[in-house]
């Protein structure tokens, strides 16, 4: 029998959950400051860099419903604690790596094992603290994730340029062995309805979020009308409908599709995907932008951006706390209106002459923007869920947000290549500009989608009702 949350000190259970989480979105985007040295070292292609990026968050993407299926029957924190192993292996696989393909595959196992920590972190948290700090943990929570994607660039500058780009891996390794230990010590191991696994669920998904990001990434080198690229869309398209199909009738889905029936779970999501691919296609875009055509060296590129990186950090928790009093709809259309025009603006002033007092006004009003809509963003997920739900509502939420990314980075790229841009001084900025403005509409889109979250006042008359029926309390309604 698990221990009850409240026995465990609460501070130490949320940073249990959260450091192996902070890992995992942390190298999301880690190595995006390290990818011109990658390429000068391994002599890796735009294509094979973008793969980099890829193989990690598509892995993340396809098992992240799979795992939260394998943790309701063995055990949230059994099927934690081995994603925070095997993320742990893969890292060190990944500072092994000679070329670019088996870099490309230790990275798919780092995805993997990432995938069974994010959606099961905000899960352990939820179960570790008594209801009335449940949204400051969530809050903390979101700050962390938030820090962990924002700060990749700057923390991937500051090892690549002290050592080198493999130390960005070896150093999960002793963090990974700290993460399996605390884990261990200070979660409740929590179950849920022990079904089997759906494995053919799993396997659909995961073919047709790779044959759609492929089909995006070959488009501009193999042609939009090729075989390859239409038969890679199609087949990805029609692998997502039939796992579509398989949820529907399945009598115990990995992804219950009767939760999009709540407004408020329905719109966050369609809001997170649209604002990962926006605002992360564009960082993958303006991190190498600072080092090919500035010159600057990967610690300074990651410096430049800290008033992108740092900003979430402080708003994010604030957010979290103050959230449920102003409403969830609030901040986030707030947030993704500054994370859109942060990014418009950074855009506007991409030249190879441009001073870093030009960008810093976007920067800033990117990284409060950001701030805005991470912690209230998972308060809403959770917001009206039945606590047997948390853990697949926490998965679809993670899941579709890694597809944003993954897809933001594909079709940017396909924007910067199909414009005729390369990783030279002279070749980049006039592909770069219109690649980010395409970025900074996705978000500006997930700022409209995101007025259609329900009112404050009805968001909490349902989180009510739904909390009388056993769900988490609505002090967690934000909307």
């Amino acid at each position: 029998m698990s221990q009850h949350p409240r026995s465990r000190p609460v501070w130490l259970a949320i940073a249990a959950a959260s450091l192996p989480m902070f890992m995992a979105t942390l190298d999301n985007l880690v190595v995006t400051s390290a990818l011109p040295v990658i390429h000068a070292d391994l002599g890796a292609s735009v294509t094979q860099l973008q793969w980099i990026t890829n193989a990690y968050t598509l892995a993340f993407a396809s098992l992240m419903l799979l795992a939260v299926d394998l943790g309701d029957r063995w055990g949230r924190r059994t099927v934690f604690v081995a994603g925070i192993a095997l993320f742990t292996a893969a890292s060190a696989a990944c500072a092994l790596a000679a070329d670019s393909t088996v870099l490309v595959l230790a990275r798919a196992l780092q995805g993997a094992g990432a995938a069974a920590v994010m959606p099961l972190s905000l899960t352990l948290v939820a179960a570790s603290v008594p209801p009335r700090l449940r949204s400051l943990a969530i809050g903390i929570w979101g700050g962390v994730s938030g820090l962990g994607v924002a700060v990749g660039p700057l923390v991937g500058g500051a090892v690549v340029e002290g050592w080198n780009w493999q130390a960005i891996f070896w150093l999960n390794v002793p963090v990974g062995v700290v993460a399996v230990a605390l884990a261990a010590a200070a979660l409740p191991n929590g179950f849920g309805a022990r079904v089997r696994a759906d494995v053919p669920g799993a396997a659909l998904a995961a073919i047709g979020v790779f044959g759609v990001v492929f089909g995006v990434v070959r488009g501009n080198d193999a042609g939009w009308t090729s075989a390859q690229v239409l038969g890679s869309l199609g087949g990805g398209a029609l692998a997502l409908g039939l796992f579509l199909l398989r949820q529907r009738r399945a009598a115990a889905p990995m992804l219950p599709l009767r939760l999009f029936r709540d407004r408020s779970f329905t719109v966050i999501n369609l809001v997170g995907v649209t604002f990962s691919f926006g605002a992360f296609g564009a960082v993958f875009i303006l991190v190498q932008f600072l080092q090919v055509v500035q010159h600057r060296t990967p610690l300074e590129a990651g410096v430049m951006t800290m008033p992108w990186t740092l900003a979430p950090m402080v708003v994010a928790p604030l957010a979290g706390v103050f959230g449920p009093r102003i409403g969830t709809r609030l901040l986030v259309v707030a947030g993704s209106v500054l994370l859109a025009a942060g990014i418009l603006a950074t855009a506007l002033v991409m030249s190879p002459d441009a001073r870093f007092a030009e960008m810093v006004p976007g920067f800033l009003l990117a990284g409060v923007g950001m701030g805005l809509i991470f912690a209230p963003s998972s308060t809403a997920v959770l917001a009206t869920m039945r606590p047997e739900d948390h853990a697949k509502a926490s998965g679809t939420n993670a899941t579709l947000r890694e597809v944003g990314v993954a897809l933001g980075v594909a079709v940017l790229t396909a924007v910067f290549t199909g414009a005729g841009g390369q990783l030279t001084p002279d070749g980049y900025v006039h592909a770069a500009r219109p690649a980010v403005v395409v970025g900074a509409a996705a978000v500006a889109l997930a700022a409209v989608i995101a007025v259609l979250l329900p009112a404050r006042r009805r968001a909490a008359a349902g989180a009510t009702a739904t909390t009388a029926a056993g769900a988490m309390p609505a002090e967690l309604v934000g909307a």
